[in-house]
């Protein structure tokens, strides 16, 4: 390495006059990475080699503050974008070998001979601020990825539970895919608190987009029935498939008489909304 200057300067001050010689170095140092920064720049718009500058000063500099909030905005804009971990340690552990290579040649540049307490103050600070920054960063990354899983389950929840109201008085309840314990759970929780809610008196309950209802999905089920019947609203079936019946019939299940079957639900909406106009016409003519 050739460097520029270095005599009777800080470190930060040889650390900037050699800023290519350092990026030489350090893209020696991280083989994989080296033939990914413009992937990583096109792709979250991180430039790796500036960064990697930002953090070498703040080291130098003993600013731990600066470090720590550096490592939250990386880990935040990696995991955003989901790049590879694996890159990022060999990254961090290139820059720490490439900056204690330029420490070492600044104080043999200097004739700096260091006593070994000195030493050890210097290898403390230097590592324990580029651990800190990976710890931090790791923190970071991993909030932001827990983050991201807890609101997409919470949509796939939400639309898991698609309650569409029709009138003041009626909601439909489209259900589709499989129905196991779990999205069963989740489906009594949200019916029952929509019901609450809305006010709602009939729930029309199509469930002709089912494909499978696992056998203790199909209990649940009922008991959900149960509940929808006690808050004063009456549930409506529709669309049941025969495989589904039969393992209604396997587990010898019955609808109570609060419960409604139709084929359909145009046959179930056909019938509950002329009733209502009908209602809404009588009560026209009786004013």
């Amino acid at each position: 390495m050739e460097f520029t200057n270095g005599h009777n300067q800080s470190i930060r001050e040889f650390l900037t006059c050699n800023k290519q010689v350092f990026e030489d170095k350090l893209l020696c140092e991280a083989k994989n990475v080296r033939g990914k920064i413009e992937e990583i720049q096109l792709i979250g718009n991180i430039n790796l080699l500036r960064n990697a500058h930002k953090l070498v000063l703040f080291v130098v500099d003993e600013k731990e503050q600066e470090v720590e909030e550096f490592a939250e905005q990386e880990g935040i804009a990696w995991a955003k974008y989901s790049l590879t971990l694996a890159l990022k340690i060999e990254w961090i552990q290139a820059i720490r070998r490439t900056l204690w290579d330029f420490l070492y040649e600044h104080d043999k540049i200097n004739e700096k001979i260091n006593s070994r307490d000195e030493f050890y103050q210097m290898e403390n600070k230097v590592n324990d601020l580029i651990d800190k920054f990976l710890n931090g960063f790791f923190i970071s990354y991993s909030s932001f990825k827990d983050k991201q899983l807890e609101d997409q389950r919470k949509l796939v929840e939400n639309l898991s539970v698609p309650i569409i109201p029709i009138t003041s008085m009626i909601s439909i309840l489209p259900l589709i895919g499989s129905m196991d314990r779990n999205r069963a759970n989740i489906i009594e929780e949200k019916v029952l608190l929509e019901i609450g809610g809305r006010r709602v008196q009939t729930l029309i309950m199509d469930l002709s987009g089912i494909a499978d209802m696992e056998m203790e999905a199909i209990q649940l089920f009922m008991r959900l029935l149960d509940g929808v019947s006690m808050m004063g609203c009456k549930p409506v079936i529709t669309g049941l498939r025969p495989e589904i019946v039969q393992n209604m019939v396997d587990l010898d299940v019955k609808f109570g008489q609060n419960v409604e079957t139709k084929g359909t639900l145009q046959q179930a909406l056909d019938g509950y909304l002329n009733a209502e106009n009908n209602k809404n016409a009588s009560a026209g003519v009786l004013e």
